[in-house]
């Protein structure tokens, strides 16, 4: 866990209400850079959630019962009016008339509702909405009968112009508090740039993963509504915050026409008693269904869509997928299904097997002129429209030459898309990726696209030693692209020590970046590491809408 979760950090919201309480609390707080160099931050919910004091303003301390107790109690019903958007979609809500403050999942900006308080730590806490007395602003209807209950589009019932203003000022907000940039300095206006909007609200992923269950999941409030019989065996989405609960799933507005097809097919014919297929049982690590993943590409010649079927099974027994095989080969999209044995009580969806049921093993997918292999468990990017956006953006922020003679180093190159989009005007591109699978997909793709000038190499970049990277020449240029917590501080003192020109920042979770930008431009003085950069640019994009994901693309010039 994160070392965040221990202490109270000094990141306060830009919302007026929540300033005030700057100057009238003492916080016990500890430098965020100082915590995020002991740990990497792997939970960065609690970046923006330690931030409520310990006193109301405006009260006092003395026994007037009718002053109402600052932090509520578990379980206690309470009004409250959501001011704005924290990291990860939840709300930041205020009781009203006191300006206690909580955290609350799918509470939207301007929405008074009732909430239950169902969680306390130290300096915060957390409800749940049970009854809205007036809608958020900017409300629309979602279109998904599954957004109130699904985990996955937490934003759809607010205005798409909306999502876009909250997710820009949350990286805003968090690069100056958790970065620790001034917004009054003309130097950080000019480097934040305007979120970057998404053209196509939905069907934009090109990769869903469902779960079968031994009994469907049904909201509490459609208890009464649905008879219970109609719940056994499930296949849809998890439950959110339930591992093992399933939301079953007829229809993802996220995903293409073609893969809800499938979907369709599947429900259809997959509970039959005749075929006797069983659901996976995380309890009693029972049944053979544990996963139907769904993938779109590209068909090179043709431009349209072709469709991959995953089915992940607990056991070596692809002859029992034979009925679903034929009925979803109808299907003309449909260019590939394989089953992927996975035999351990985990739940992934990751095989030690692959079988391949009908057709060929892999699909395509163009990307920037790039035709790429897709394999049952490779990485690709998730929405493919938006990748050429976001990749043109790194593009430019490389100021490439093109002539040929730079060396641009890739980290965290996954499947090499990034590394191989720039190589064509670089004299060589060197990645770094712990995944072997990922590895062996870019030497791949790279083969696939007559590239000689990428070399992939295997390696885990948060276990660097002072050899790393020594029989490579110096790079021009650094491309780093970390998953979730962000950057090692070793890796930090790498880069920091070899004073690459430019480094190019791609960023999932604008909260480690945040921290590592503050890193790499201002240093670790508690450690004596000096910073050797200045931002330049920060371009968020959204690649996922109606989800609280956000991308962040970042320019950093040696000084």
């Amino acid at each position: 866990m994160a070392a965040t979760a221990t202490f109270g950090l000094r990141y306060i919201p830009s919302n007026s209400w929540l300033h005030k309480f700057r100057t009238r609390t003492s916080i016990r707080t500890r430098s965020f850079t100082t915590l995020a160099s002991l740990s990497p931050v792997e939970d960065t919910e609690d970046i923006q959630l330690n931030v409520i004091p310990k006193e109301v303003p405006g009260t006092n301390n003395n026994n007037d019962k009718s002053n109402k107790s600052y932090f509520p109690k578990r379980g206690q019903t309470l009004e409250l009016v959501c001011e704005s958007l924290a990291f990860k979609g939840k709300g930041v809500c205020k009781v009203a008339d006191t300006g206690f403050a909580l955290m609350c999942d799918r509470a939207l900006p301007g929405e008074r509702f009732i909430g239950r308080v169902t969680r306390k730590k130290d300096n915060y806490a957390e409800a749940k909405k049970l009854k809205t007395i007036t809608p958020h602003t900017d409300y629309v209807e979602a279109l998904c009968e599954y957004a109130s209950h699904c985990g996955g589009c937490k934003t759809q019932n607010l205005l798409y112009e909306a999502q876009l203003k909250a997710k820009e000022q949350q990286v805003r907000d968090l690069v100056v508090h958790v970065g620790k940039f001034s917004d009054q300095e003309p130097e950080f206006a000019g480097a934040m740039k305007p979120i970057v909007p998404c053209d196509i609200q939905f069907h934009y992923r090109n990769k869903m993963e469902f779960s079968f269950g031994p009994k469907g999941w049904v909201p509490a409030e459609q208890l009464q509504e649905k008879s219970t019989e109609g719940c056994v065996y499930a296949l849809g989405l998890h439950a959110p915050g339930f591992f093992d609960k399933v939301l079953n799933v007829n229809k993802c507005l996220l995903q293409s026409d073609p893969a809800n097809e499938v979907l369709a097919i599947v429900q259809e014919c997959w509970r039959d008693p005749e075929l006797g297929l069983s659901p996976w049982n995380v309890h009693s690590h029972s049944g053979f269904l544990k996963h139907l993943m769904l993938r779109t590409g590209s068909n090179v010649e043709t431009g349209l869509p072709e469709l991959m079927v995953n089915f992940v099974t607990s056991s070596d027994n692809p002859e029992y997928l034979k009925p679903l095989v034929e009925k979803i080969a109808t299907i003309s999209e449909v260019v590939s299904i394989v089953n992927n044995v996975n035999t351990s009580i985990g739940n992934t969806s990751v095989g030690e097997k692959e079988y391949t049921l009908y057709g060929k093993s892999t699909i395509t997918e163009i990307l920037r002129g790039l035709t790429f292999q897709i394999s049952a468990n490779s990485f690709f990017q998730t929405n493919t429209r938006q990748a050429e956006i976001l990749y043109k953006l790194i593009e430019d922020c490389a100021f490439l030459k093109g002539d040929g003679s730079e060396i641009v180093l890739d980290l965290f190159c996954g499947t090499g898309t990034i590394g191989l989009t720039l190589a064509k005007r670089v004299k060589h591109v060197y990645g770094f990726e712990v995944v072997a699978q990922a590895v062996a997909d870019a030497r791949q793709n790279a083969t696939l696209n007559c590239i000689n000038n990428a070399t992939f190499i295997e390696g885990d970049l948060n276990k660097i030693d002072s050899t790393f990277a020594s029989s490579l020449p110096k790079p021009d240029i650094i491309i780093t692209d970390p998953n979730r917590p962000g950057m090692h501080i070793k890796l930090i003192k790498f880069l920091l020590k070899l004073k690459a020109t430019r480094i190019v920042y791609v960023s999932c979770n604008p909260a480690t970046c945040a921290r590592d930008l503050n890193y790499l431009c201002y240093g670790v003085p508690e450690q004596n590491i000096e910073g050797h950069y200045r931002l330049s640019s920060l371009q968020p994009v959204d690649m996922f809408p109606h989800t609280p994901h956000i991308e962040c693309v970042c320019l950093l010039e040696l000084r």
